[in-house]
Formats: structure tokens, C-alpha cells, sequence
């Protein structure tokens, strides 16, 4: 993987990509949840290198992507990563997210159907306003309180722990969080930004409709919120596949890296891509 460097007004995104497959399509670009950083793919980039073309990132703010201006909407996110899809010529991308990342490729799904080929969610859950209650939506713009005023030593136990079943998905939660040791007011400003500008797509009202072949991914254990019951109605509403991953948490591709590859590649090979 080679990293590179996308400049904006607002500070520089790093991201990371391998295009030894050639031409060869489709391309993957891998986006990881809201604190995590591009470490959170690698079991996916170890396997997918060299077949075919691969993207993921430091979303803009976290760990490499930093400093950066959090005066931004996910509407940016999505246009960012388009820019930098079109400065590495990946006119063919499925997008592959995990939570936040899931989101983000809905954003992107949103600003350029025309340009998606395939979605894959990981953890993630709808945008549609209809899936959510006034006072979730409160509550999401109302995060980074918590985040700055909870017990440090804590929250990396609970952040770490909470999202993942395995040793192997805990340490790479754990290592990313030690990123951020000693400054817990950055890690809560990043925290409670993404959440903030989560509630405001959300209450845009957009349709947020896939128009690609999708698949959706959620663990038996991810008790994130309200992860599984969203990824239920989402499947029921939707009709988009929903493919739950056993003994999993909310880091399905951390946790069952081999099962969660065998279905991304199945999926490529259905669609014929």
C-alpha cells in the first residue's frame, strides 16, 4: 500500500491504496467508523491487494488525517472522497463501509449514484429519516459531553471492548484510541462532531435510496445502539440482503475477518462487476 496525501481547505486527508490488479474492476475503497482509522481494514487489505485495486483512509480528523478544521458536513466527506476517486481513476468503486464509513458511502450513494457500482455496509445503519426518533436525533448532538468527561482509562476499556468479541478487533480499537492518550478533549470533539453531523443528514430528509447492488453486514453481538433492530428494518424496508455474522460485534470485519472477506469477494463475483 502506498500512502498519499489529498489536500483541502480545511486540512490534509491521508489515505492509502494499492493498484497492482491494474485495470482490473471493480475497485474496492474501504471506509472505516467514526474514531477508527484505516488499521480497522487490514485483514480486508491483506487479502484484496493484488486482486484487485483497493482505497481506504484516515477520515478527515482521525488519526493521520489531523489537524483538520470539524466545521464540516458528511456531504463534504462524500465530495472529498470523490475527488480523490477521480484523481486515482477509480471510475468503477464499490464502496465497503463500517458504521460511520456506511454512512458516508450512503452519502456518496446519494451526491453520485451514477458513479457507485456496489455498497456493502458493515455495522452501519440507514440515513432515512423514518428509522430514527426525535429524541435519538436529540441525543446524537448531544454526545461529545460524554465522551470528554468520561474516565479516560474507561472509556478506552469500554470503547474497545464494546465494539469487538475478538483479542485481535480489541487491540486494534485499543491501539487506535492510545492514539489519542492524553488528549481526551480531542478524542471527545471528534466523537461528538461526527455524531452532530450525523443527526443533520439525517434530518436533511434526502431519500438516501441505494440504487446499486447492496449487501448488508451486522454481527449477532453488535450491541451498538440500536445496530441489529436498524439493520432488521433496513433489510425488511429495503429488500437489500442482510447477512448476519455469528458471534460478532460491531467490528464484524475485525472480529470474523475470513467470513467477512469470503462474502465481500462472493459478492463481487455475483454481480459480475
Amino acid at each position: 500500500m502506498i500512502e498519499k496525501i489529498f489536500k483541502t481547505t480545511k486540512g490534509d486527508i491521508h489515505y492509502w491504496i494499492n493498484t497492482a490488479a491494474g485495470t482490473k474492476s471493480p475497485q474496492l475503497v474501504f471506509l472505516p467508523g467514526l474514531t477508527a482509522d484505516h488499521t480497522l481494514f487490514d485483514k480486508q487489505i491483506e487479502y484484496f491487494e493484488g486482486k484487485y485495486q483497493v482505497l481506504v483512509w484516515d477520515p478527515p480528523g482521525h488519526s493521520s488525517s489531523y489537524p483538520f478544521e470539524m466545521n464540516f458536513f458528511l456531504t463534504h466527506k462524500a465530495k472529498w472522497l470523490d475527488d480523490i476517486l477521480l484523481s486515482e481513476g477509480f471510475d468503477n468503486p464499490v464502496i465497503v463501509g463500517q458504521s460511520m464509513g456506511g454512512y458516508v458511502g450512503q452519502m456518496y450513494a446519494e451526491l453520485f449514484p451514477e458513479k457507485l457500482r456496489g455498497f456493502i455496509s458493515i455495522d452501519s445503519a440507514p440515513l432515512k429519516r423514518e428509522y430514527l426518533k426525535k429524541w435519538e436525533l436529540w441525543a446524537l448532538k448531544r454526545m461529545e459531553p460524554i465522551y470528554r468527561w468520561y474516565p479516560w482509562k474507561l472509556l478506552l476499556k469500554h470503547g474497545s471492548r464494546g465494539v469487538s468479541t475478538t483479542d485481535y478487533g480489541r487491540q486494534v480499537i485499543y491501539d487506535t484510541m492510545m492514539g489519542y492518550d492524553g488528549d481526551q478533549k480531542r478524542y471527545a470533539e471528534l466523537a461528538g462532531h461526527g455524531f452532530r453531523i450525523l443527526a443533520k443528514a439525517i434530518e436533511s430528509g434526502w431519500p438516501y435510496d441505494i440504487k446499486c447492488p447492496a449487501l448488508l453486514l451486522c454481527g449477532t453481538k453488535d450491541y451498538a445502539g440500536e445496530c441489529r433492530k436498524l439493520n432488521k428494518a433496513w433489510h425488511k424496508k429495503s429488500g437489500i440482503p442482510l447477512v448476519w455474522i455469528e458471534g460478532a460485534g460491531h467490528d464484524s470485519n475485525t472480529d470474523e475477518p475470513e467470513l467477512v472477506n469470503d462474502l465481500i469477494e462472493r459478492f463481487l463475483l455475483d454481480y459480475r462487476f
